[in-house]
């Protein structure tokens, strides 16, 4: 298969198997590239990419605009923080004034859930979703699979925990979803309050004990819990949290073999995980921010090349 079976990276449900596939060979030729003295290539000079942030993002942000940079597309930034949505702009006509400026592609990231899929409706430009509230954020979710892979030789047959706040996450979501479809078998462990009642709909199994699903898997996938999308409290203190499902050194050593330790960042560093967990050869946190930029440049370049036919 030589191009995605799909116009926008909109979630990863939208994708197939052949589709991960091809990103993932895609991005190991890009990986290359940024190893190289010289990190640009000129294969989108003729595209213009506007990235839409309507949530604060860093690493997200970052990730996308220098992979942009590295395929030398012409790039626009807005923040909405700063730009005239504060002043009751709708969604459409922010960016329409914006494809009025001749833009092939939008990366956006928005606080409600299908924002982007309602974008891809109405807008004539391809559209890769950034992050979309607690739904779904699909390019992380392929940079984590595209680490394990590079770190365990493949995702088929792996096992898989996803630990913290799972009904918050969007980062959950997406590997889910990405997992399963690449044949790895995944397990959720949190807090019963932090995870979702649908969440066996999905072919996934639930342990509360983390000691027990540490020992069952070979990844284990760290999410911080996510305060700023909490009106309520869901376990009684961040102490008692950290007792619960944060991972320490002392722990990885009790258990019957060695796991590969992964965080989609930011890093609450001595609540989910120490910092001597995040900072040791276990932990594969580092490789999956430059992993990142790889990916992304994968999902960006394949987008474009449908987009010049």
């Amino acid at each position: 298969m030589s191009e995605l079976s799909v116009n926008h990276l909109l979630g990863i449900k939208y994708l197939n198997n052949d589709d991960i596939k091809l990103i993932f060979e895609t991005a190991d030729h890009f990986k290359e590239v940024i190893n190289r003295p010289i990190k640009k290539v000129p294969s989108l000079r003729d595209i213009t990419i506007a990235n839409l942030f309507f949530e604060n993002s860093t690493r997200t942000k970052l990730s996308f605009e220098l992979a942009e940079k590295r395929l030398s597309a012409d790039v626009i930034n807005f923040s909405a923080s700063q730009s005239s949505v504060k002043k009751g702009e709708t969604l459409i006509d922010t960016v329409n004034n914006i494809l009025s400026m001749k833009v092939d592609m939008v990366v956006m990231r928005h606080p409600n859930p299908g924002a982007s899929v309602f974008l891809s409706n109405h807008v004539n430009a391809s559209i890769i979703n950034a992050g979309d509230g607690a739904h779904e954020h699909p390019t992380q979710a392929l940079l984590d699979s595209y680490s394990i892979r590079e770190r365990l030789g493949s995702v088929r047959g792996k096992k898989v925990v996803i630990v913290g706040d799972i009904l918050h996450s969007r980062v959950a979501l997406s590997n889910i979803f990405a997992l399963k479809t690449q044949g790895a078998q995944v397990m959720v462990c949190g807090p019963k309050t932090l995870i979702p009642k649908y969440i066996d709909k999905l072919g996934v199994t639930v342990e509360t004990n983390l000691k027990k699903a540490l020992n069952w898997c070979d990844v284990a996938n760290m999410l911080r819990v996510q305060n700023e999308r909490m009106s309520v409290s869901y376990f009684p203190s961040a102490r008692e949290y950290t007792q619960q499902y944060g991972v320490n050194m002392k722990l990885l050593k009790s258990l019957d073999k060695e796991i590969t330790i992964m965080h989609p960042g930011p890093i609450n560093r001595g609540v989910e995980i120490t910092s001597e967990v995040a900072d040791s050869d276990q932990a594969i946190i580092l490789d999956q921010v430059q992993n990142g930029v790889a990916i992304r440049m994968a999902v960006i370049y394949l987008l474009a090349s449908k987009i010049k036919q």
